[in-house]
């Protein structure tokens, strides 16, 4: 094995941890979450955390077999089903949340653990050799990026629901 091969290894294993670690997060925070809205969206980020490390192990045997970089067919929907989901159930709930004294560090927390996925892929596309490393971790880390955003509108929404709708909705106050 080259010390290239022992590289991207050691970081497709440090990468399928991290996955696992945020699916049990997201899991653990979904239980615990005290609305639907937070239940279904860390569930919803659960799964996809799921499907990057499913995607990471295949990468991983096919390099230690094969000895090189595979090519990939990872095709995220860019944060589009997580939006809706939250978009669906935001406007379900509406300005009437129930929330626990921890949900805001919970998303928080999620919120860090994104940010800090996002640049740890950022760094192994720097460090890429071949293309197909180079995409695939450019791919992951918009992923990451899009997972961070809509944290971040969520826990834009917790704060302060009247004002995040207000915010997205853009209501017309002059009466016309």
């Amino acid at each position: 094995m080259t010390a290239e091969q022992a590289r991207t290894l050691e970081a497709l294993q440090i990468a399928i941890q991290m996955e696992i670690n945020g699916q049990k997060y997201y899991r653990k925070a979904s239980q615990e979450s005290s609305n639907e809205l937070g239940k279904k969206l860390l569930e919803s980020l659960a799964a996809e955390e799921d499907i990057h490390r499913r995607k990471f192990e295949e990468i991983y045997n096919a390099i230690r077999n094969q000895k090189a970089w595979p090519v990939t067919d990872f095709q995220p929907d860019k944060g589009r089903r997580l939006r809706s989901v939250f978009a669906r159930i935001a406007e379900e709930t509406g300005t009437w949340v129930k929330m626990g004294d921890t949900e805001l560090q919970a998303v928080q927390t999620a919120m860090d653990m994104e940010k800090r996925s996002h640049d740890f892929y950022q760094g192994q596309r720097k460090e890429a050799t071949h293309d197909a490393e180079r995409g695939f971790y450019e791919t992951v880390a918009a992923e990451e990026r899009e997972h961070h955003i809509v944290l971040l509108d969520y826990y834009e929404f917790l704060k302060d629901p009247v004002g995040w709708f207000v915010m997205k909705e853009h209501p017309s106050l002059d009466g016309v």
